[in-house]
């Protein structure tokens, strides 16, 4: 509701305040280099709370359980990265051709792909509590995530932008993207949840500073999404049919991809404490670097800036059904076991 709500009213402010609008699109690191400050202010206030929930040491445990993890990873980096870079060649430069031009059909690609190769960090705590997820498990694909997508984003983004569209994808950006959107959080983070749990303790690190810090998250993620719905409101309200357009192959992939991986972990007899937080982290994204990312390398007005945008329109509805649906079809998994 908050999301929606937030959407409209950054529509509305676009339209209705313009030169407000324009003047914080305008705010940037430099000219030129499409990095906005108010966003990547709010997207700061959005993710170092999140990395400070992150315990890279429970990653030392991974051997014990490692089948729902190696399908989790195996979906996110070999699967659903380049399956979302064939749905959206396929769909914007072919099927959609007669509605989409080419130019604009390059940017829808470039958006989807940016917003599967960035596996979701924060909001797989929700869909994990959803389910009844082991939270600790949890935890380390998430950890492991985080890591891999260090290393793995850029490349990936550059491979596929490059070989699906005619765009050009300066790696230099999307380096420096990985570096103030990942890296650096990630390390703030955890050089905060050391500090403070070695001065204060765990138990009020995680019972009373993280708790409230929530709001600030949550706060800085209603702010982000009313913000970035105003940059692109022009965009939104004269592309309605590309909105919806581009809805349908990122709908797709969130269903093909969970359904996969819940697939896979069915097979492997994978426990559905861990076989239902696993569907939905291979599922979802990490839209906040994507959209900061498609607006570093982009612009905020462009359309892959508008493409990773629909996904934080899609992202809500669409895993709240993949999380009915993983618990209706608890009884298909074992409950829980000690080696998976």
């Amino acid at each position: 509701m908050w999301v929606a709500l937030a959407m409209l009213v950054g529509v509305a402010l676009g339209k209705g305040l313009p030169g407000t609008t324009a003047a914080l699109r305008g705010m940037e690191f430099g000219n030129g280099s499409h990095v906005n400050v108010p966003i990547a202010v709010l997207i700061w206030l959005m993710i170092v709370p999140m990395m400070m929930k992150v315990d890279f040491g429970a990653i030392r445990d991974v051997g014990k359980r490692p089948r729902g993890l190696l399908v989790t990873l195996f979906v996110n980096w070999l699967v659903k990265p380049f399956s979302m870079a064939l749905l959206a060649w396929l769909f914007f430069k072919h099927l959609f051709a007669a509605w989409i031009e080419p130019a604009l059909a390059d940017q829808y690609i470039a958006g989807a792909i940016i917003l599967a190769a960035a596996p979701c960090t924060a909001m797989v705590f929700v869909w994990s509590y959803l389910t009844d997820g082991d939270p600790a498990y949890t935890l380390v694909q998430v950890s492991l995530n985080d890591l891999i997508m260090l290393v793995l984003f850029a490349p990936i983004v550059r491979l596929l932008v490059s070989g699906t569209s005619s765009l050009s994808v300066p790696f230099s950006v999307l380096l420096w993207s990985v570096a103030l959107f990942i890296a650096i959080p990630l390390a703030a983070g955890g050089a905060l949840r050391f500090a403070l749990i070695r001065r204060r303790g765990a138990a009020w690190f995680e019972g009373v500073l993280l708790p409230q810090l929530a709001p600030v998250t949550l706060g800085a993620l209603i702010v982000t999404v009313a913000l970035i719905f105003s940059f692109q409101a022009d965009n939104i309200t004269g592309r309605l049919l590309h909105v919806l357009l581009i809805a349908i192959p990122l709908t797709l992939q969130v269903y093909f991809n969970s359904s996969l991986t819940y697939g896979l972990m069915r097979w492997l007899r994978v426990p559905f404490n861990i076989a239902a937080p696993g569907a939905l982290i291979g599922a979802s994204n990490f839209f906040e670097l994507a959209v900061a990312t498609a607006i570093a390398l982009f612009g905020p007005g462009s359309g892959a800036a508008l493409a990773t945008v629909v996904g934080v329109l899609v992202e809500v509805p669409v895993m709240l059904s993949v999380c009915s649906v993983c618990n209706r079809t608890r009884g298909w998994f074992p409950e829980q076991s000690a080696v998976t």
